[in-house]
């Protein structure tokens, strides 16, 4: 049987998640712990995958950091849906590539339950909705366990892409679910969909599902 357990981390600085992410990959690497998916928000934020080796961009407020996924600068913040998965592909039996699929099916499958067609765009990751991009995707791997993840635009504020070229696009090109439907979406309505869907897609049986506090993050850093 293979399980998941969902932890949603709620609004949450990058570098407290991104802390929390390498302490759960070297949990799962050791067999500590089970292929674990964080769901959470960020305050304003970008960061800089593998390719981007310049970024002399300073915003107040917005700080940035050099990551270990792939790909170039994005940008998360509030009303932004991210998730961190933590999977051992070992045990999946999944290339990297099936991995992005399968993702990108959850959040397709996500979408049309609020009547959102979208699909795939060939030769650039993510989901897309006509030629307007949705979904991000971009992963890390260390010993064939999986971190670094998704981020899915719900209510997100698009006009801070325009501090960058977002996955080395144009930034015009970026949408949102609230754009898209002319309507502010119900962020938790969202997670429980997207977690079933992931649940489905990967034929996972879930083990847990709950919000984590404060206390907890910092306990599981042994703060």
């Amino acid at each position: 049987m293979r399980i998941l357990r969902v932890l949603d981390l709620g609004l949450i600085e990058y570098e407290k998640a991104h802390n929390l992410q390498l302490s759960l990959v070297e949990e799962r690497i050791n067999g500590k712990t089970p292929d674990t998916l964080l769901i959470l928000e960020h305050p304003h934020v970008i960061t800089l995958g593998r390719r981007m080796k310049e970024f002399k961009l300073v915003v107040e407020g917005v700080p940035v950091y050099h990551v270990e996924r792939g790909g170039e600068a994005t940008y998360h913040g509030p009303g932004q849906l991210v998730g961190y998965f933590i999977a051992d592909l070992n045990l999946n039996n999944k290339s990297i590539r099936d991995l992005v699929w399968s993702i990108e099916e959850a959040l397709i499958k996500t979408l049309r339950e609020f009547d959102i067609e979208a699909g795939r765009l060939e030769g650039y990751p993510g989901v897309w909705v006509g030629s307007m991009k949705i979904a991000s995707i971009g992963l890390a791997l260390k010993w064939w366990v999986t971190y670094h993840g998704f981020a899915l635009n719900v209510n997100t504020n698009l006009e801070y892409f325009k501090l960058i070229n977002p996955c080395g696009l144009d930034p015009d090109v970026m949408t949102s679910m609230e754009k898209l439907l002319g309507r502010k979406i119900d962020m938790e309505m969202v997670k429980k969909i997207l977690v079933e869907k992931i649940l489905e897609v990967f034929s996972y049986t879930l083990i847990d599902f709950h919000r984590v506090s404060e206390s907890e993050v910092r306990k599981a850093l042994r703060l």
